[in-house]
């Protein structure tokens, strides 16, 4: 099949290559000429394990390609996914300039029948002002075109989209035209094989599919993280209500671990979005409110508990940090807890060595003037001279250290996990002085 992918961010690069993979013809448009042409060179602008290889393949089979050229892609594409950013206003609502204006696009240079897929993250009702903005172009230019609006919403986790667009637990579909769910079955018949994973409904609730998710997910973690608080004070071990609960079928063991608070670019934005959402329809949603709270919070204990211990004014203090990105398996730093952190702790006269496997780049990009840092090449060198060691994300190669040339090179045998990957009493008996979260 033909297909036309219209932006190489994190969702669309991951759906043009995965569908080329099968079979194919994919073309991926993008605005960004230098971006554009880094892709048709096999580059990859994001960390993402998997998608290199599947890229370089395409590419090499004829099967992927990238332009800059909008009309070409309309041309091309007999499905035309939407898959441009949905940035925040300030306040919270997502911001649908680059999704309308590609419809625009899409009105101005069609010229035959074809379904317009919507993957972006887009608040309900966005697949209706889709459909009328290419068909009020379509108008304008006196053309009589026949076309479909489904809204697909993307359900991929950073540092597994390739493994969740190739293995999907769902695939929903938003349209109240058979026809038209009839060849998205065929397009996905391919990731659709073992079972039947295709769920279909109105666009509407297929838009809200989305952001429901999401916000249930934050709201477990934030859940886990007030339980964690009142743990603390209570003398008992999240760690041990963690395991005690997620036993319960009903509950589980997905998303109930306790740390420094969620950050990545879609679990802050799609709660503000929905927030938002709610109170354009004059409906009070509190729960949302307090995930948002909560998680902003736990965001700056990790500050606290270093203040605690150091002082409140931590001018001549080092830092050792471990993990910026907000998640393992990417580099992505958006409103990740490592900022927050850094940020506090710089305003406080603190000095910061810092090591991530991957988000080096990154943090140079966002914090390359800021002469209180220091990225460091591997995590040991973060700890030399350091007063702490603060623990931000949960790469597997730090969950085994050398406690004892860790105990070397800090200059106070102190730790603050905020992943709790630790066992407390093991740490405690290697000579640190331990802090982690939810635990007495």
């Amino acid at each position: 099949m033909k297909v036309t992918v219209v932006g190489t961010g994190y969702v669309g690069l991951v759906t043009g290559a995965c569908l080329a993979q099968v079979g194919n013809q994919v073309l991926c448009v993008d605005v960004d000429a230098d971006k554009v042409a880094r892709l048709r060179a096999g580059e990859v602008p994001i960390h993402e394990p998997d998608l290199p290889a599947i890229v370089q393949e395409g590419i090499v089979s004829g099967r992927l390609c990238f332009t800059t050229d909008i009309a070409e892609g309309v041309t091309h594409g007999d499905f035309l996914f939407i898959a441009v950013g949905t940035p925040p206003d300030e306040d919270g609502s997502a911001d649908l300039r680059h999704v309308l204006a590609v419809a625009g696009d899409i009105g101005r240079h069609l010229q035959r029948p074809v379904t317009v897929i919507n993957k972006s993250t887009v608040p309900v009702g966005t697949a209706q002002k889709v459909r009328a903005r290419i068909a009020a172009v379509l108008q304008d230019r006196a053309a009589d075109i026949v076309f479909d609006v489904v809204a697909n919403p993307e359900f991929l986790k950073e540092g597994a989209a390739v493994a969740d667009f190739m293995k999907p637990d769902r695939i929903i579909i938003g349209t109240d035209n058979g026809a038209a769910a009839e060849r998205m079955r065929v397009l996905y018949a391919p990731f659709n094989r073992n079972h039947d994973r295709l769920i279909v409904m109105d666009p509407a609730s297929a838009e809200l599919t989305k952001y429901a998710a999401n916000v249930m997910l934050a709201t477990r973690i934030s859940l886990m993280n007030e339980l964690a608080g009142l743990a603390e004070r209570m003398g008992a071990d999240i760690e041990q209500v963690r395991r005690g609960i997620g036993a319960d079928p009903r509950i589980g063991h997905a998303f109930i671990y306790p740390g420094c608070g969620y950050g990545g670019s879609c679990f802050p934005k799609d709660v503000r979005a929905l927030e938002y959402g709610a109170r354009q329809h004059g409906f009070d949603v509190p729960l949302l409110a307090a995930v948002e709270k909560v998680n902003n919070r736990q965001k700056q204990l990790l500050e606290q508990k270093v203040v605690r211990a150091l002082s409140e004014d931590l001018t001549g203090k080092t830092i050792a940090v471990w993990g910026l990105a907000f998640k393992p398996n990417t580099d992505d730093m958006r409103e990740a807890p490592s900022r927050i952190l850094m940020e506090a702790l710089w305003r406080r006269g603190a000095y910061v060595q810092a090591f991530d496997p991957v988000a080096m780049d990154e943090a140079r990009r966002l914090y390359g003037e800021q002469c209180a840092l220091r990225l460091c090449l591997d995590p040991y060198a973060a700890c030399e001279g350091a007063d702490a060691l603060v623990i931000c994300t949960e790469w597997q190669q730090f969950r085994s250290p050398d406690f004892a040339r860790m105990r070397s090179l800090l200059r106070q045998p102190f730790i603050v996990d905020g992943r709790n990957i630790y066992d407390p009493a093991s740490v405690r008996a290697e000579g640190f002085t331990y802090h982690a979260i939810g635990r007495p």
